[in-house]
């Protein structure tokens, strides 16, 4: 069943119908995004939990947990990386797009098309690259923490994946809700 409760199409903010599995990928997607913000929140809390430690150890017991810093560098990455992907899927990256939305509808759907292609080109060299970086670690230590350096490369190659499949996923939606325009 899609967003309108009907079970063969979903009807879009055009008025287009969609298809049914489009607007299940789409609830699919969506719970992703929300898992990956969710994940991303409780880090950011955690953080901030365990700075507070910190303090507390440094100041109050002279006793500095010293893990702390290194696990808060890794979660930073996990942070930023997932807060990238879901800021793509909804469309909140900067963007100057007044240009592209002045021209023609042609040349308008050309830079759209271009620019869906540069961003997955960027999360496709993304997640190569975070593979390729989290084989290279594989026999490094984070130092404290006890775990491969691999943690630390192992968010690119997340961000990647979710960059391209959320950017294709756009774009074959945007056929299907507009079909006379990709925008």
């Amino acid at each position: 069943m899609d967003r309108q409760g009907s079970s063969n199409s979903a009807e879009a903010s055009t008025g287009h119908t969609v298809p049914a599995g489009l607007a299940v990928a789409r609830r699919v997607l969506d719970g992703i995004a929300w898992l990956c913000m969710l994940a991303a929140g409780l880090g950011l809390v955690f953080i901030v939990a365990s700075f507070g430690w910190l303090v507390y150890g440094r100041y109050i017991l002279n006793n500095t947990p010293t893990w702390i810093e290194q696990l808060s560098l890794l979660l930073i990455i996990y942070i930023v990386c997932l807060g990238t992907a879901v800021g793509v899927h909804r469309h909140t990256h900067l963007s100057i797009d007044f240009v592209r939305d002045g021209l023609p509808r042609w040349p308008r759907r050309i830079l759209h098309v271009l620019a869906d292609l540069m961003v997955v080109a960027f999360g496709v060299i993304m997640l190569w690259q975070g593979w390729v970086l989290t084989l290279t670690n594989a026999d490094h230590q984070l130092p404290m923490l006890g775990v491969t350096a691999s943690w630390r490369a192992a968010p690119l190659v997340l961000c990647g994946a979710l960059i391209v499949v959320f950017t294709v996923f756009d774009f074959i939606e945007r056929l299907f809700t507009n079909p006379g325009e990709l925008h």
